[in-house]
């Protein structure tokens, strides 16, 4: 999807990169994405995780540009941030250190606190909210760890892994808080590797591998249309260039293309010969999630 500015654009990026020393963990993501429930999927060590605190300004980009909401700076007290790692203070009751993070975030104290209150009730955190955070189980941290995320009344919100360590009903009872946030109209970024969190609670997906965005799209578009995988020898960048000529989406994971739109053998084909490229093998079929995730990056 094309690098373009709007009132329907949640963040963009043009470029963007991220280094530590050798190691490339974001590599060159242009992207302008939709507000709305994104799933954000990739292995471990896909720079998930880096593109986020990138985004929310935690890191500095190595090369590049991104804007959040229309903006590159000032706009944190729009955004809400759920960190993978246990980062609680587990001196502080719930109520304590929630309210607090709400006042970091700009509220009045007595605005944090109303604001405190309604969102542990809607985490479900009842009495114990006034008790140490050091005493509580995995899935109640979690669950403050999503209300300090949400107190100040983000507009977007990302949360990085937020199923972790949960059981299956933890895990479930996460996947409708985080659900019920996104059918409020806010707009929601989930960063995971489980494929069925993103099935079960996003509209839209991207995918990272090896810092690389490979894949931008409607989940209706990349579950509900048939869809090409080629590979080629050499380069695949001419070719993915001809096919996005002819109209039809392209998407690069190394010697493979992702090739959208609905298109035939016989545009595959009149891309190679435009572009003198060399196809190896065609995959044709409508892909579940799994399948397509595994396509993209289950050899790289």
């Amino acid at each position: 999807m094309s690098l373009s500015e709007g009132e329907n654009i949640a963040f963009l990026t043009s470029s963007l990169s991220k280094s530590y020393g050798l190691i490339r963990a974001v590599s060159g993501v242009t992207v302008s994405v939709r507000k709305g429930a994104i799933g954000l999927l990739g292995p471990n060590g896909a720079g998930k995780s880096t593109l986020i605190k990138t985004l929310l300004g935690l890191i500095a980009p190595t090369e590049g540009s991104y804007k959040v909401q229309g903006r590159d700076e000032g706009y944190l007290d729009s955004v809400g941030y759920m960190p993978e790692h246990d980062c609680l203070p587990g001196g502080l009751t719930a109520v304590g250190f929630v309210s607090y993070m709400g006042r970091l975030s700009g509220l009045p104290p007595d605005v944090s606190m109303e604001r405190t209150h309604e969102i542990l009730d809607f985490v479900g955190l009842d009495e114990a909210r006034y008790r140490k955070i050091k005493s509580f189980s995995t899935g109640m941290r979690q669950k403050v760890k999503l209300a300090q995320a949400m107190v100040h009344d983000p507009e977007i919100l990302f949360f990085d892994e937020p199923t972790n360590g949960l059981d299956p009903e933890g895990r479930k009872e996460m996947l409708d808080l985080i659900r019920d946030v996104a059918d409020s109209g806010k707009t929601i970024v989930l960063s995971t590797h489980l494929l069925p969190d993103v099935e079960y609670v996003c509209k839209d997906v991207m995918i990272m591998n090896n810092g690389e965005l490979i894949l931008y799209d409607s989940l209706e578009n990349v579950l509900g249309t048939q869809n090409l995988i080629v590979r080629v020898k050499g380069d695949p960048g001419p070719f993915s260039g001809a096919l996005r000529r002819m109209g039809y989406s392209a998407e690069v994971s190394g010697g493979k293309v992702l090739v959208g739109g609905n298109a035939s053998s016989k545009e595959v084909f009149m891309a190679a010969r435009e572009s003198d490229a060399q196809v190896r093998y065609i995959s044709y079929h409508s892909h579940t999630l799994e399948e397509l995730f595994l396509q993209l990056v289950g050899d790289k």
